[in-house]
Order: structure tokens, then C-alpha cells, then sequence
């Protein structure tokens, strides 16, 4: 009887250990399943990482997805849009193994991630602006960008609930679609509070001119404007020279507030986090790359700057109000009726022209209100 009792404990000591290995060893896989695959990513930048700009909202989703398990980062900052930047990107993928390549600026695209895909095409490459097409371009090529006239159109509320003299400015660097929609949603946001203000808007001729862009700030503060926004890669010079002649500020790419506290309102920042990480897990995952993300402040690619100590309560809550409806989809900025700066109509009555319509995408004309031509 002592003998059974002893083999019988003896197999559940055997069946347990087993069990315990099993368990052990399918713990082991999970375990293995569940860690991320190691990825080393590349971001690419046109300008300094601390422009307060363009190139700053970049380096600050960069940075949160250091923090990424199995995630390495590479990056190189003041490259410009030659062939310079082929040969970044051809170093981050022989000498540091990048397999994800993030070239940020809108001319890298073609020809130079054109020329480089091709030649690499276990490299995922992803373009921030709307240039990819299917059929056209390589499918280790994907594009993102944000629907961030949503926050124009913000800035516009809160310009127009803080103007005394009815005059609101916009610095722009060129008269292409995604200006253009920018001027527009800001106006047209100025305009839904305020219908008798006219928005003057100046472009400098590129990017990134200091000196122009502290002309032209200062230009239209001579012509009486007290609100300034703009859509330039570094907004520093607009909003410290705005600051300076005592006029007021709404942001663009990331929040400006440290630079003129006391000036600043709020802004349209971007959050390139959301992309980034898609393309990141799809990458360590082994799913296609994403070619094609896109989205406003409901999925999470802009948000608004926090509201400068000056705004009031009635202001903020006005905006509020209309950013949750942009959140539930329930608000569209270009519909029913818009004319441009020429008396023509441009949206007709009863018309919503949706984030996703391609007439968006080709807009070359300014709003009524605007002052200043394309």
C-alpha cells in the first residue's frame, strides 16, 4: 500500500513537472511571440531639430518613439533637398541598418526616395506630405499627413473673439494647395464669428527666410493687424517680431507659447506620434507598409496648442465646442456658398466638400476676406 501510494505521487510529481516544462517552454514562445522585432528607424530633417517648427514637431515624435521596445533611432538633422539626401539615407540603411526610413521634408520625395526605394526594397520608406499614388509609386513607399486646417480654422475662432481692429494676418511661405487651405480655414474660422474681418496674408517665396518673413510680419502690423498666424517651417521670427509690436499669436507646427507667453493664444501643432507609430508596428509586425495615412483631430494627427492666461472663457469655450464637433465628424469648414476673394463662387450652396475630396487637395484660390492674391 505504501509502495503504491509512493508511485502514484510519484507520477503526479512527474505529470506536474511536466506540465511545468510545458508550461514553461510555451511561456518561453510567448513570450518571444509578444517581443517587438528590433527595428532601427531613420529620421531625416530639412532644418535644425529646434526650429519651433517643422522640423521640431518631427523631433518630438522621434524622440517618444525612443521609448518603443526593440525601436533603435537614427537621426540627421539640416540636410537639404539634393542628392544629399540620398546619400543620408543610403549611410542609415548600409551603416546603421535602419529598416524604416522617415525623410520628413516635402522635396525629398521625388526625385530622391524615388531613386533610393527601388534599390532597397526590403526598406520601408515613409514620405510626410500626400505625394504617394497606387499603381504609380513603389509599395515600400507610403505617405501621412494631417487634415490640420481643422486647427486653422481653430486659431481662426480665437483670432477673431481677440481682435480689436478686425484685421488678421498670415505669413505664408508659397501659394500651394496646403497654403492656401490654411489662409482659408483660418479665415474662414475668423469670418464665422466675426463676418466683417478681412485677413491680409504676405508670402515670403520659400520656406525658410528669416528676413522676409520679419518684413512681412512687420508690414502687416504697420497695416493695423493684431492676430498673426502663419505657415512657414520655423514660425520663431513671426512670433517674436509680432510679440515685439505688442500683436498677438496663434502657432503652427508646434506650440510657440515659450517664445512670447504673454502674446501667444494658441496654435494648429501637428502629432506625428500617431504615424509614426503605425508604420513602426506595421514594420516590426511584418504587415505591409502603410502607404497612405491620413487624418485630423479625431485620429489623433493634429491637436490644438494649450490656450494662453489671456484667452477668456468665452472664447475657449466657443472652440471647444466646435473642436468636438470635428472630433465626431459632425463639422466640415469648406461648404455652402464660399466665394473666393473675387466675388466667385467657389463652394455652391448646399456643397460639403469633405477632408477626403481631391477638390481640397488642388485648392488655388483664396477666400472672401482675404486680402492679398495668389
Amino acid at each position: 500500500m505504501t509502495s503504491q501510494f509512493n508511485r502514484r505521487d510519484s507520477l503526479k510529481t512527474l505529470a506536474a513537472l511536466g506540465a511545468a516544462g510545458s508550461l514553461g517552454s510555451w511561456s518561453s514562445l510567448a513570450s518571444a511571440q509578444a517581443k517587438p522585432k528590433p527595428l532601427t528607424v531613420g529620421v531625416i530633417y530639412v532644418g535644425a531639430r529646434d526650429d519651433y517648427g517643422y522640423n521640431q514637431a518631427h523631433a518630438m515624435a522621434a524622440a517618444e518613439i525612443k521609448k518603443l521596445p526593440g525601436v533603435k533611432v537614427v537621426e540627421e538633422e539640416n540636410v537639404p533637398e539634393t542628392a544629399a539626401v540620398q546619400k543620408t539615407m543610403t549611410g542609415m540603411i548600409s551603416q546603421d541598418g535602419a529598416g524604416l526610413l522617415f525623410p520628413t521634408s516635402f522635396g525629398y520625395f521625388d526625385p530622391h526616395i524615388l531613386a533610393v526605394a527601388p534599390k532597397n526594397p526590403d526598406v520601408r520608406f515613409s514620405h510626410c506630405g500626400g505625394l504617394w499614388t497606387e499603381g504609380k509609386h513603389p509599395k515600400n513607399v507610403g505617405s501621412f499627413f494631417g487634415y490640420i486646417d481643422e486647427c486653422q480654422y481653430l486659431n481662426g475662432v480665437i483670432a477673431a473673439h481677440m481682435t480689436k481692429s478686425n484685421k488678421i494676418a498670415f505669413v505664408a511661405a508659397k501659394p500651394i494647395p496646403q497654403v492656401l487651405r490654411n489662409i482659408n480655414a483660418f479665415t474662414l474660422g475668423a469670418r464665422s464669428v466675426k463676418p466683417n474681418i478681412t485677413c491680409s496674408v504676405i508670402f515670403t517665396g520659400d520656406w525658410s527666410m528669416a528676413v522676409k518673413e520679419a518684413e512681412a510680419t512687420n508690414s502687416l502690423a504697420d497695416q493695423g493687424c493684431d492676430v498673426f498666424t502663419m505657415h512657414v517651417d520655423g514660425p520663431k521670427v513671426v512670433v517674436e517680431t509680432a510679440a515685439k509690436r505688442g500683436k498677438m499669436v496663434c502657432g503652427y507646427h508646434a506650440s510657440q507659447a515659450k517664445l512670447a507667453p504673454n502674446a501667444y493664444l494658441t496654435g494648429a501643432e501637428w502629432n506625428w506620434l500617431t504615424a509614426y507609430k503605425t508604420a513602426i508596428e506595421a514594420a516590426q509586425s511584418g504587415k505591409p507598409h502603410p502607404n497612405f495615412l491620413r487624418g485630423g483631430l479625431k485620429e489623433g494627427y493634429v491637436k490644438m496648442s494649450a490656450y494662453g492666461p489671456m484667452v477668456p472663457d468665452a472664447a475657449k469655450k466657443h472652440a471647444d465646442e466646435i473642436k468636438a464637433k470635428m472630433i465626431a465628424g459632425s463639422f466640415d469648414i469648406f461648404k455652402d456658398g464660399i466665394k473666393d476673394n473675387k466675388g466667385a463662387v467657389v463652394v455652391p450652396a448646399g456643397k460639403v466638400l469633405k477632408q477626403t475630396d481631391l477638390e481640397l487637395e488642388k485648392m488655388n484660390y483664396l477666400v472672401e476676406g482675404v486680402v492679398g492674391s495668389v
